[in-house]
């Protein structure tokens, strides 16, 4: 992975490609790494910029961040995902998400280098040496982020073990997630001291305000709406009750209330101080479709191959061609989008320009018999970013690009199975750069964001309603600034008053917590951040942190795309339905085009379902029997999630 730009990095720290047992990971062998490594600036650069390969950025065929969302009620691809098919997802026998490789990383960096910053022995510019600290305690609490969305309660490891059995068997004893996440809020303070506001290629001080920001507006929130559950530390059925060393626990605050609170106070703080000191970038309302129209810098900075002239963008990963670092973004966006589309849920949520939801009377909603028809008069980011059929897609004429798509064609919905279908008919334009040199398949420059600003413009909103059952100036401020730049009239309360939450549950699970609708003020705050990051990967993360997927166990919810059966039927003429080989799916079961209800043999052919225990990932089997005595599971200090078995290839149970 390329985050500087133009160098190359020799990196002589191959040991770290493969030095972990099946329990936790040893210490590399002496012979690998000479004693006097992480002795110099340069080295412990090079060891920081290895780590960054844990962003989710572009690949170089698919289409990179901008698909992360697949598998929600925002976007679908080719397959369902079979954790809507409860009994499909089990235990597996090994692997899984309890891995310590990455954090043994980072440990192993900060107990060698740590003292050695301390006593002055490292060689090379202080404001380097604290930068590159400051990156491995950042990727330290990012791993152990990714652990509490995956698993929930973790240990935590701060220093490299040795190879014994029963060290790392006691090392294997699961730490309350509040303890975690107190834990990464710390590493991202530390981080945030150390590393200072400089190339966007590299990790910085508003990184690590940011990263805070959303771990602690997602712990409180996950609190606040599993509280009383197996899902919290102390709640009823919490299996950490079942082993004696969390039996006395108890919450840093003192109580769950008190955890919730000081976390959104953490939240507001972490992202106000970004939010203050990043603009957003305007949006001119332009829809660039020939060289003499204004370039619009909303539309561009998402395609850009240079972001680092956006203020709003805090960290991209860059690509250069002649570094052989491609990606194909440029190509699917142009086309189906790698088989990945909007849902009409999605599309549906958008508000009108004026701020009114469609339903409502005198919205000015002309329909959706035609793509055209959806996006006229709406929320600027859906009539940007939304394609129709008839769009210009490349704009710079190039003899390098040979996999463009020049002008947008009508969906092609019917190429079941691949990742050039249209699969809801419905595709975007984010990632999509008009320069065809940028459509050499599998040869595209453009960047990959991984940090804007607006995020902590959302965060602050959020965790401030959730606080104070209010909305403080500073999120009113934020909001309007929001909504003006996607030329949305920023009056939202005129779209709170105008809010159905019978209408919303239709086509978002963000309207529910915990199988209940929320009340209007808080779903329009999850409207706008489901609206200003539409497909940039932070959606199931929301809708596990809302916990918004209850309603799924008793009331099952069909994926849907753009309206095939009505006017734009007429687009086609090979279109199979009510047959075992049908192409889309059938006039009878919907006018909407659902992809994954066509042939009857579907798994979710009756919808999306779920259950409880789907909101955290289960344990693999191998991790109880290498921390057990004689496997036997029960004497091992890990425990399994709620309601999944101690046993592979078994379903999750019932959760009372």
């Amino acid at each position: 992975m390329k985050y500087i730009k133009p160098i190359l990095i020799v990196i002589i720290i191959s040991f770290l490609t493969s030095c972990s047992k099946d329990y936790l990971d040893i210490k590399p062998e002496s012979d690998i790494v000479p004693e006097d490594y992480l002795k110099e600036e340069s080295q412990l650069d090079a060891y920081a910029v290895d780590m960054y390969d844990l962003f989710p950025t572009h690949d170089q065929w698919d289409f990179g961040t901008f698909g992360i969302d697949t598998n929600t009620d925002n976007m679908a691809g080719v397959d369902y995902d079979s954790k809507y098919v409860p009994g499909q997802w089990k235990v597996s026998q090994t692997g899984g998400d309890w891995s310590f490789t990455n954090i043994y990383k980072c440990n192993y960096f900060l107990n060698n280098v740590l003292p050695s910053w301390k006593n002055n022995e490292i060689a090379g510019s202080l404001t380097g040496i604290e930068q590159a600290i400051g990156e491995i305690y950042f990727f330290r609490a990012y791993e152990y982020f990714n652990k509490v969305q995956a698993l929930g309660d973790f240990p935590i490891i701060k220093t490299t073990l040795s190879d014994n059995k029963e060290e790392l068997t006691e090392a294997s004893k699961r730490d309350p997630r509040t303890d975690v996440v107190r834990f990464i809020l710390s590493d991202l303070d530390s981080a945030s001291v150390l590393m200072s506001n400089g190339s966007k290629n590299r990790l910085s001080q508003a990184s690590a305000l940011l990263m805070k920001s959303r771990v602690a507006l997602y712990e409180a929130t996950w609190l606040k709406y599993f509280k009383n559950t197996a899902f919290v530390p102390n709640g009823t059925g919490w299996p950490g009750k079942e082993k004696e060393y969390n039996q006395n626990y108890q919450y840093p605050s003192g109580s769950i209330e008190a955890e919730i609170d000081w976390l959104l106070d953490q939240a507001m703080n972490a992202a106000s101080q970004v939010a203050n000191s990043y603009q957003l970038t305007p949006n001119n309302g332009v829809l660039q479709q020939s060289v003499s129209d204004s370039q619009n810098s909303y539309f561009d900075m998402f395609s850009a191959e240079d972001m680092s002239v956006y203020d709003e963008v805090i960290l991209w990963r860059d690509y250069d061609k002649g570094l052989g670092i491609t990606n194909n973004v440029p190509v699917n966006s142009q086309k189906g989008n790698f088989g990945i589309g909007l849902t009409k849920g999605m599309v549906d949520s958008f508000l009108m320009s004026n701020g009114l939801p469609i339903y409502a009377n005198n919205s000015g909603y002309e329909g959706d018999d035609y793509i055209t028809d959806v996006r006229q008069n709406r929320d600027g980011r859906l009539w940007l970013f939304l394609k129709e059929p008839g769009q210009k897609n490349i704009l710079y004429e190039s003899s390098v690009g040979t996999h463009g798509t020049p002008v947008e064609p009508i969906p092609d919905i019917t190429k079941s199975g691949s990742t050039e279908t249209y699969t809801t008919g419905y595709t975007i334009r984010k990632g999509l750069n008009y320069d065809q040199a940028q459509t050499d398949n599998g040869g595209g420059s453009v960047g990959s964001l991984v940090f804007r600003a607006v995020e902590a413009y959302l965060n602050y909103i959020e965790a401030s309603y959730e606080k104070n059952g209010t909305l403080d100036g500073t999120a009113k401020q934020y909001w309007e600034q929001i909504r003006t730049r996607a030329n949305v009239n920023p009056d939202f309360q005129l779209t709170i008053a105008a809010t159905d939450m019978q209408q919303e549950a239709l086509g978002d699970w963000g309207a529910y917590s915990a199988g209940q609708l929320i009340d209007p003020t808080l779903y329009n705050i999850r409207r706008e951040r489901r609206s200003e990051l539409m497909a940039e990967g932070l959606r199931e993360m929301d809708l596990k942190r809302w916990r918004s997927m209850d309603q799924l166990i008793s009331d099952p919810y069909h994926i849907e795309g753009f309206k095939l059966w009505g006017p734009m039927q007429e687009w086609y003429s090979d279109l199979v339905y009510d047959t075992s080989s049908a192409n889309v799916s059938s006039p009878s079961r919907s006018e909407y085009l659902r992809p994954y209800e066509k042939t009857g043999n579907e798994l979710v052919y009756e919808g999306y379902s779920w259950a409880m225990a789907h909101y955290l990932k289960p344990i693999a089997m191998q991790h109880f029997l290498i921390t057990s005595e004689n496997n036997d599971v029960n004497s091992s200090p890990v425990y399994q999630n709620p309601g999944w078995p101690t046993s592979a290839n078994e379903g999750p149970h019932d959760i009372n």
